[in-house]
């Protein structure tokens, strides 16, 4: 047990899925494990384990932000030995050619912040996801025939659309990444996994959009999340 998880070490299993929702965490559980059991709820922060396909996993919800899943992140790694980490997130896109709904797998992400010198003392801003990890997903989106954006992400601190000058705040972005779109966690877990010599991925789902103005129906947007909900364990198959 830690401060923020009442699970036993036996209770959580080596491969974990990570949405922020903890009400996502219940869906997927529900909906995608056999046999899932409800091994957390400190602070409301769901965590289920059950089986796919004979596989134990773990839906362990993470909340917003990079302190939120750093601590989460840092304690499944640290104390419950957990070896990878798969976030299932939703994000904003920056490109026209990623339509809402469409899924990112993300290759490196890119920060402001200062998570990495507050862990470790580090001057780090970008990191990337665990090859071997994505090269699975890549692979079983080829065999699922599922369409899938690969791409550098900003992990910023901030809700984008409220950001007082947008063009301003992309102009600080390293130009040769060639970012894509913005989420909030995925730099901290990232770095946690490479830290504690983990490995870790971020698959997300495009929500929002500077390019689009269309408004996603909540059947079309679980229609869309089930997609990237399944190619994330069609992957963990593979491991």
């Amino acid at each position: 047990m830690t401060p923020h998880i009442e699970a036993k070490k036996e209770d959580i299993a080596k491969i974990l899925l990570m949405p922020g929702d903890p009400l996502r965490a219940k869906y997927i559980a529900e909906n995608f494990l056999t046999e899932p059991k409800l091994i957390n709820s400190v602070r409301n922060m769901y965590a289920y384990t059950g089986k796919y396909k004979n596989k134990e996993i773990t839906v362990f919800a993470s909340g917003m932000g990079m302190p939120s899943i750093g601590i989460y992140s840092y304690e499944l790694f640290k104390f419950y030995d957990v070896e990878y980490i798969l976030r299932l997130g939703t994000c904003g896109v920056y490109i026209p050619e990623i339509e809402l709904l469409d899924t990112i797998l993300v290759e490196d992400s890119y920060t402001e912040g200062n998570f990495a010198h507050g862990l470790t003392g580090e001057d780090c801003h970008i990191i990337s996801a665990d090859k071997d990890l994505n090269n699975l997903i890549e692979q079983s989106a080829l065999e699922e025939n599922i369409k899938l954006f690969k791409g550098n992400i900003i992990c910023s601190e901030i809700f984008d659309y409220y950001v007082k000058d947008f063009e301003q705040f992309k102009s600080r972005f390293p130009q040769d990444m060639h970012i894509i779109g913005a989420e909030m966690e995925s730099f901290a877990l990232f770095y946690t996994a490479k830290y504690l010599g983990k490995k870790a991925s971020c698959l997300l789902t495009a929500v929002d959009s500077r390019y689009k103005d269309t408004e996603i129906s909540s059947l079309d947007r679980e229609k869309s999340l089930n997609s990237m909900i399944n190619l994330a364990l069609k992957s963990i198959e593979k491991i």
